[in-house]
């Protein structure tokens, strides 16, 4: 069970390196440019959830787990609204929504969402 979760807290540390954001003049994004606070967080519940792992704490690795996958599941609202907000100024609905739909997520959220989930999911081993 140890394992699963290191390896669930290596994918989440991997993943914000990884492209997690296309925007199609400037290229691939990855959790350090879409936001620094953000990846901070990201860090943050990551080092404690390896705390949490190395002293046998179940349930806070638990409760990071589940921290950041909101963390997460808010960077994605997050990118959608701006992206939609950031061409609020085109006239008609339509072409804001057409502009917008060309910033991509990327690959790298599976692996966020995988890391994140491997380290809830994880049983405790019955002796």
């Amino acid at each position: 069970m140890k394992n699963i979760q290191i390896v669930g807290f290596i994918l989440v540390v991997i993943g914000s390196f990884l492209p997690l954001v296309h925007v199609p003049v400037i290229g691939n994004w990855n959790y350090w440019k879409i936001d620094y606070y953000l990846a901070g967080a990201c860090w943050f519940f990551s080092v404690c959830t390896l705390f949490s792992i190395l002293n046998n704490r179940q349930n806070l690795v638990k409760i990071f787990g589940i921290l950041l996958l909101i963390l997460f599941a808010f960077t994605l609202f997050a990118v959608k609204y701006k992206s939609l907000s950031y061409f609020s100024f085109l006239p008609f609905r339509s072409w804001t929504e057409a502009i917008a739909g060309t910033i991509k997520l990327k690959w790298g959220w599976f692996v966020e969402f995988a890391g994140a989930l491997m380290l809830i999911i994880a049983k405790k081993k019955a002796i």
